[in-house]
């Protein structure tokens, strides 16, 4: 009788310490360690573990990483679009929404410098800023018809710069559209030099604060552009030396960051990190040199390098080729150095070689993934 009591007693025990729950310091140090895609469910346990997931989010420094975003759009109307999102954390890929509602029918969607993704026609003009690009804002088109122009997101001003169809009189036209009265305005004229290259094939383009920046690719040619004063300055060299074919140019936290592809088309030696210093842009430090395996994968099957695609967030330097972007080359930038990273792109396969595709990068929080979840989406796939 004795035994079956300590027996009950010591199954009563572990019954209580199996179903104790989990709670303040210890529940908000534990999901401090949890990617931020699985804290999402976590918010809907209680009110106390909702309360623990804000706390550890405001308490614990958390080093999230920007995802990945990468958006096809197929090239018949209505034009539809699909997107996945690459969550570092969890090394997940995330359909993030298949056909967000207010997207619209327009033939042509581009990235800029990140965080903004647009689309424009001879009448409409539509743009996207936020993290996962579930809302879209819609304007009126600029009065110049373009096909492929640099835009750029200023504070509050969006520039529309050059692109401009042939028969249009001024090749270097620039627009400026201002989000919060939501009307256009002209600026001065981009620089001559760039009259044969005013395009966003053939231009790379950075924004900070204040101003825009505009790098011919071959060249390494810089401009900037005030949105204030409407006027622009340089040029810059950024071209580091002979041996680089392709520049590209982005801000990460702050700093300015050439990226330079070395050799030709037909042979990529290597890739290159620098960063540009100095009022003048006339410094260029390098930061580091993407590895050997890594380039090779950057070549693709074809071994033919035309462009390279690139887009910043953070300490996160995202590197593609668009012409094959089966992996994407991240460059996480540590100290005076950098790690390199690959990831598969899942987006690239039979069905999207066909379609027009994106890439670019975002800070994601926690209320861009609760609204995803409203609007029908994550789904890990």
């Amino acid at each position: 009788m004795a035994e079956f009591q300590t027996q009950t007693t010591k199954s009563k025990v572990e019954e209580d310490q199996q179903e104790a729950p989990l709670y303040g310091d210890i529940l908000e140090s534990i999901l401090s360690h949890v990617p931020l895609l699985h804290l999402v469910p976590a918010c809907h346990v209680s009110k106390s573990w909702r309360h623990a997931v804000s706390s550890s989010l405001r308490h614990f420094h958390r080093n999230i990483k920007p995802w990945l975003i990468v958006l096809t759009q197929t090239t018949r109307y209505p034009y539809v679009t699909s997107a996945l999102a690459y969550d570092p954390a969890s090394q997940v890929w995330i359909d993030i929404h298949p056909q967000p509602s207010n997207i619209p029918s327009i033939p042509i969607l581009r990235s800029s410098h990140s965080t903004l993704l647009y689309m424009l026609s001879p009448s409409k003009f539509a743009f996207s800023t936020d993290p996962l690009h579930h809302t879209w804002h819609h304007a009126a088109a600029p009065l110049v018809w373009r096909t492929d122009p640099i835009v750029a997101l200023v504070g509050h001003r969006i520039i529309v710069a050059g692109g401009t169809c042939d028969y249009e009189d001024d090749p270097l036209a620039v627009e400026m559209y201002d989000v919060t009265t939501r009307t256009w305005d002209t600026c001065d004229s981009m620089p001559a030099i760039l009259k044969d290259s005013a395009a966003s094939t053939w231009l790379s383009v950075a924004v900070d604060d204040s101003k825009m920046y505009v790098t011919e690719k071959i060249s390494g040619v810089t401009y900037s552009f005030d949105p204030n004063s409407k006027a622009w300055f340089g040029p810059y060299d950024l071209r580091p030396d002979g041996s680089v074919f392709i520049s590209v140019i982005g801000f990460a936290n702050g700093r300015l960051i050439l990226v330079g592809a070395v050799g030709n088309a037909e042979n990529l030696k290597g890739v290159k990190v620098w960063e540009v210093k100095g009022a003048l842009l006339e410094r260029k430090e390098m930061i580091g040199e993407m590895p050997a395996e890594m380039v090779e994968m950057v070549k693709g099957e074809s071994g033919c390098v035309t462009s390279i695609g690139m887009s910043c967030m953070g300490n996160s330097v995202c590197l593609h080729n668009p012409a094959e972007p089966a992996e994407i080359i991240i460059c996480e930038l540590e100290g005076g150095g950098c790690r390199w990273v690959s990831v598969h792109n899942d987006v690239v396969n039979d069905g999207s070689r066909m379609q027009r595709l994106v890439v670019t990068c975002s800070n994601v929080g926690l209320p861009d993934l609760h609204k995803a979840v409203q609007v029908g989406a994550p789904r890990i796939v």
